[in-house]
């Protein structure tokens, strides 16, 4: 873009293009579903997902807590694990920690 001065200042936030996707349909109670967590591996994730389990797990009665664990926080889980931890939960739950 152009100034008043005649410099060129470019924008650094560039352009995003998406497209909208839906929402997965929300259960309408948490007891009885099988709880998927997963690890991105950064620092103080599994801190923060322990405890989160153990406040949800005063309100609600799961069927099964299933703990999962990324290669690395820098990379994209292999489809293998997200197709488990999918074909073994109702909902899922991760955190980055920071």
């Amino acid at each position: 873009m152009d100034n008043d001065s005649g410099e060129i200042v470019f924008d650094p936030r560039g352009v995003v293009e998406t497209k909208p996707l839906a929402l997965a349909k929300r259960p309408a109670a948490l007891d009885g579903l099988r709880l998927g967590v997963l690890d991105n591996t950064k620092w103080n994730a599994n801190r923060l997902l322990r405890k989160t389990v153990a406040r949800l797990q005063q309100e609600f009665s799961f069927a099964a807590v299933n703990h999962y664990r990324k290669e690395s926080f820098s990379k994209d889980a292999d489809p293998a694990l997200i197709e488990n931890i999918a074909a073994n939960s109702e909902i899922a739950l991760t955190a980055i920690g920071d």
